[in-house]
């Protein structure tokens, strides 16, 4: 491990000072995953700005059932939430497919969002990885990637982001709450904090330098049934190859609405948004559900290992939406 300088945050405008003022500065809360890195010195800091302890820890309910959350909220105290367990069950579903229950314990909601890939190459440092090292290539491009991703790729990159929280967040519409060095908050939708690939995978947030996470917002809970399921080569501690986050609201035997969002299949939470337009208003069937499945990967490009994932991926989503539209 390099060396690096440490210090404890007594408050955000501290934190964020700090790391704006030292090079190479991250913050660091629960540490599942900044830790690792660094023992494999994938992450180099040069200096740790400890936020655990700052006052971001507070779940707020509003009389409309959305939700403010901290962003130093532990996973394990967000999953066990009565009203995220009452108003979002989704969240809890996916947040206690995530992980072991030690990691849960330690892990916060801003960490868990800014988590980096689990891709093998990326990890290898004996391998060019773009995301690692930019303009050192892609190994995982006609390597073994079984477990990477089929959809939002490009010709630098093929990794898969790897949360289960923030594909339930996806489907939720979240919005994230940041400040910045002189003060600023803003929100922004889920979506939009994630960057795709692109030819700069190395870039995969659009916060700014010194722009911390502060809460996550939650709107009214959407109408409809919520489910989460995740497909994975064991049932304990491992990562999606394939999830699914679905609501879905049935009237009369049709989709009134729905919300889609995948895991395991691109570089950040997938929302199938042409997917929940054609399920509008359709039959609560198989056969609209088989259709949507269709419609949900006809963009997806398959490399080597992975193509699995295509099928794998409309099986799942035609069963969890089955599941949700009971």
């Amino acid at each position: 491990m390099q060396p690096f300088t440490y210090e404890r945050a007594t408050s955000v405008t501290e934190a964020i000072a700090s790391v704006s003022k030292h090079p190479n500065a991250k913050f660091i809360a629960g540490g599942t995953n900044l830790l690792d890195l660094m023992k494999l010195g994938i992450e180099r800091p040069t200096h740790l700005v400890d936020i655990s302890r700052l006052p971001l820890n507070e779940i707020e309910t509003q009389p409309d059932s959305s939700m403010r959350i901290g962003a130093q909220v532990t996973n394990s105290d967000l999953a066990v939430h009565p009203h995220v367990r009452t108003h979002f069950p989704l969240l809890t579903q996916a947040l206690l497919a995530g992980a072991s229950g030690q990691l849960r314990n330690k892990a916060s909601v801003g960490g868990n969002l800014l988590q980096r890939t689990r891709c093998a190459y990326f990890y290898n440092t004996h391998t060019p990885c773009n995301k690692r090292v930019p303009g050192s290539g892609c190994a995982a491009i006609g390597g073994f990637n079984r477990a990477n991703a089929i959809l939002g790729t490009s010709t630098s990159c093929i990794a898969v982001h790897p949360s289960d929280m923030a594909v339930a967040m996806t489907a939720l519409g979240a919005q994230i709450e940041t400040t910045n060095a002189t003060g600023q908050t803003r929100k922004l939708g889920i979506g939009d904090l994630y960057r795709l690939p692109g030819t700069t995978p190395q870039i995969e947030t659009s916060l700014t330098p010194g722009e911390m996470i502060v809460a996550v917002h939650l709107p009214p809970p959407p109408r409809g049934k919520q489910v989460y399921r995740k497909v994975r080569d064991r049932a304990s501690y491992a990562f999606a190859l394939v999830s699914v986050a679905a609501i879905v609201e049935q009237r009369n035997g049709r989709v009134a609405s729905s919300r889609v969002a995948f895991g395991g299949l691109a570089p950040r939470p997938w929302r199938a948004e042409a997917t929940e337009q054609m399920l509008r208003n359709g039959k609560a069937e198989p056969a609209t559900f088989s259709a949507a499945a269709e419609r949900a990967l006809a963009e997806a490009r398959t490399e080597g290992s992975a193509a699995f994932k295509l099928e794998l991926a409309r099986r799942t989503l035609r069963q969890t939406l089955a599941i949700a539209a009971t």
